[in-house]
Parts: C-alpha cells; sequence; structure tokens
C-alpha cells in the first residue's frame, strides 16, 4: 500500500513543532510499519522540521511510503548551507543564542538525521535554501 503526502513547516512558529513528525508517525503505525523503523523515520523528520522552523522562513516536508521503502525530502527556502561538511560534525550549531535558551540548536539535526537514514542526502546553495532526502528501509516484523 502507497501512501504519499506533505507538511507544509513555517519557520519561526515553534507552537507548532512536532507536528509533522508526529503526524507522519500516526502515518506509519496505521500502515503497520514496525516500531524501529517509525522511532528512525520520526527522528530523522522531528530533526529535519526543526531545522525548517530555526533556520528558514519556510519549508516543506514531503513523504512517500510503500511496502519497503520510506522516503522522507525536506525542501526550505532558507539561506542554505555554507559549508555541509562543517554542518554535519556533532556539535556544530549556527543557531542563534535565544534558540539555545529554549533548548535547541545543539548542533545534533543534521547528524542525527544521517544517522536514522539507510540514505541520506542534502544539497544547499547558500542563499537559496536546502534539500535533504532521507531514506528509511522498514525492517519486518513489528518489533
Amino acid at each position: 500500500m502507497k501512501k504519499e503526502g506533505f507538511f507544509n513547516i513555517v519557520g519561526g512558529d515553534f507552537s507548532r513543532s512536532g507536528e509533522a513528525s508526529t503526524q507522519l508517525k500516526q502515518i506509519l503505525h496505521s500502515m503497520g510499519i514496525n516500531n524501529d523503523t517509525i522511532r528512525r523515520a520520526s527522528i530523522s523528520t522531528f530533526e529535519a522540521e526543526m531545522n525548517v522552523i530555526i533556520y528558514t522562513p519556510a519549508g516543506m516536508l514531503k513523504y512517500e511510503i510503500d511496502d519497503d521503502i520510506i522516503k522522507i525530502i525536506v525542501q526550505d527556502m532558507g539561506p542554505g548551507i555554507e559549508d555541509i561538511d562543517l554542518a554535519m560534525k556533532e556539535g556544530y550549531s549556527t543557531a542563534p543564542d535565544w534558540v539555545r535558551e529554549m533548548g535547541w540548536g545543539a548542533g545534533m539535526g543534521l547528524p542525527n538525521m544521517k544517522k536514522n537514514s539507510d540514505e541520506f542526502k542534502i544539497d544547499s546553495v547558500p542563499g537559496e535554501g536546502t534539500t535533504v532526502e532521507m531514506i528509511i528501509y522498514p525492517k519486518k516484523g513489528r518489533e
């Protein structure tokens, strides 16, 4: 059974943080996807969603789910990433102090997305935006 859809994400709207990842989690659960795969997809999606909220004016999270693949694509209209290699280092963050004071911006977003994906691709153009593609292959069984 194939499902696809998208969520719009508004930059700066911390009151809605986690909505897209929670809704995707519910969709995966309703499709009978195993808990470990749901956890990995939820973490990846939440991290991507928070990056859009923290750093960009707006973005979109698209998903395609089939029996053997979960594909999540996040595109934003943000400032882009000048040094992707540096941004991929655990603990590296360009989050402003006010974001860190809220408990976000620890520099684990991109590394966590990659760690919880089976395939991870990031493209960014400074001044234009960033696209992250994450693929997760569901494990068989409920746990």
